[in-house]
């Protein structure tokens, strides 16, 4: 999740351990002895940290939700005058990169979204469809045969190819990570491109 390069807090060291957990034997599978005992302290001592295994999902599931979008904004600021081609590379290589580092967040996601209180739910969807805008805009410009629901649609379709990542085997198991993510890069492109033909 974090992408800076200093060492975690003990804060993100839960998150990390609870979202491995959680996505290995699902969130009623796993107590907070056992997040507690992955991270070096007592399950009561998380509680420091987190009001419970409610509050660490919530977090886990807005904040990847917010990250995904603040760095999207952050690729398409950077890209300063760039071209649509690039700041759409830029958004594909942005998602792959959480697709094959954030892999327990997908399958949580997958898994868990709906045990999420109302309003984190609601908060998790509306950063989504933010998210999904941004792309669909860039995608429009690079693309500019696709209609807005094609776009729309294309758009979701690629976020499935990439976010099949938890799918395709032990991490260990997978080809070098630079030639999956060139070629979840490559298949990205191609959808893009086969929708607007």
């Amino acid at each position: 999740m974090a992408t800076r390069t200093d060492a975690p807090t003990r804060r993100e060291q839960i998150l990390k351990e609870a979202a491995r957990l959680f996505a290995e034997r699902g969130f009623h599978g796993v107590g907070v002895d056992e997040i507690g005992a992955a991270v070096g302290i007592s399950g009561p001592g998380l509680y420091r940290h987190f009001a419970g295994k409610d509050a660490m999902l919530a977090e886990l599931l807005v904040g990847i939700s917010g990250q995904l979008l603040t760095g999207a904004k952050r690729r398409l600021a950077e890209a300063d005058g760039g071209g649509a081609e690039r700041v759409l590379d830029s958004l594909i290589e942005g998602h792959i990169d959480f697709a094959l580092d954030d892999r327990p967040l997908i399958t949580l996601h997958d898994r868990e979204l709906d045990r999420l209180r109302d309003t984190d739910r609601k908060m998790v969807r509306q950063l989504q469809r933010q998210y999904v805008e941004l792309w669909v805009g860039v995608v429009r410009e690079v693309y500019p045969g696709l209609g807005e629901p094609a776009a729309r649609s294309a758009v979701h379709s690629v976020f499935g190819l990439l976010n099949s990542t938890p799918h395709l085997g032990r991490a260990g198991s997978l080809p070098g990570r630079g030639a999956t993510a060139e070629l979840l890069h490559r298949m990205a492109r191609g959808a893009f491109a086969a929708a607007e033909s």
